[in-house]
């Protein structure tokens, strides 16, 4: 899972992961929260778009198997004697989020809120690869491997569908233009240890 197939133009700096261990139940926290807004932002769409069959077919077993993977951080939190507690605010979330258009066609406003999907599953996809390298733990290797995986059929979903309903030529255009944002916004960003993001 290199960084190419990812698309990513800015690879999470070594510091994160060389923390994150030190960090884990805070990670395993902001973690389980991520799940639960991907189920969310799968079911919004669903409400959204349920014109859509396709897009509706491909979202609702998203929705179970990112509540599934909530359920597995939780399990781990469990077994580690951590509480979930609240969320924590997600500034990378909310930085990207503002690069979702508000004008342009239907469509392309549709293809906006996948692309913006599809890049954190991309992120996710290379943070969770970067934690089973890395960490001592193997029972959370295995984990955050499987994560990975996941997160990366995901991530090829979203584009798929965005190319569906926009059309391939103005999404490959849009998504670089979203890649090449999102990597000044990781520039940009405090490295926290304790997020997941």
């Amino acid at each position: 899972m290199e960084k190419h197939v990812l698309g990513l133009e800015l690879p999470t700096d070594p510091r994160w992961v060389n923390n994150a261990e030190k960090h884990i139940g805070d990670i395993l926290i902001d973690h389980a929260y991520c799940e639960q807004k991907a189920a969310s932002s799968c079911i919004s769409l669903i409400v959204q778009y349920p014109e859509h069959e396709e897009l509706v077919a491909m979202l609702t077993p998203v929705v179970a198997e990112e509540w599934a993977h909530f359920e597995r951080v939780l399990a781990e939190l469990t077994a580690r004697g951590i509480k979930l507690g609240r969320p924590r605010k997600d500034e990378y979330v909310g930085k990207i989020s503002q690069l979702v258009r508000k004008d342009g066609t239907p469509e392309q406003r549709l293809a906006d809120k996948l692309l913006l999907n599809a890049l954190i599953e991309a992120r996710s996809c290379e943070r969770f690869r970067l934690l089973w390298l890395d960490l001592k733990d193997e029972g959370l290797k295995k984990f955050y491997y499987e994560l990975m995986v996941s997160e990366a059929g995901h991530y090829k979903n979203f584009l798929h569908m965005a190319m569906r309903y926009a059309g391939e030529s103005y999404t490959l255009k849009r998504w670089k233009e979203w890649l090449a944002a999102e990597a000044a916004i990781i520039a940009s960003l405090e490295v926290r240890p304790d997020r997941m993001h």
